[in-house]
């Protein structure tokens, strides 16, 4: 027995805006009826005494510390400006 229908295939290929046919359902239904299945496997591990985890591997964010620095001075940015008016950058108008 599929766990998965034809129907809900089509309904989620709609979803998705994606135009398949009768043979590419016939098919997405047998690939996503095994996820399905292999999910349900999961599912059936004993998972007691495990800790969540969000990866892997044991990482930790490595940035270095936020030092406030001297920035460029004005007229060195908009030496490379394509164009600038009144010591900011211009750029082409994206609303009306």
């Amino acid at each position: 027995m599929s766990r998965i229908s034809p129907d809900q295939v089509k309904h989620v290929a709609n979803l998705a805006r994606l135009a398949i046919t009768e043979e590419e359902t016939e098919k997405f239904t047998n690939q996503l009826d095994a996820i399905i299945s292999f999910a349900e496997q999961l599912n059936e591990i004993n998972t007691d005494g495990v800790e969540p985890t969000s990866h892997v591997l044991d990482m930790k964010n490595v940035m270095r510390e936020d030092i406030p620095q001297e920035g460029l001075p004005q007229s060195e940015v908009l030496k490379n400006a394509p164009e600038h008016q009144d010591g900011q950058v211009k750029v082409p108008s994206i609303m009306e």
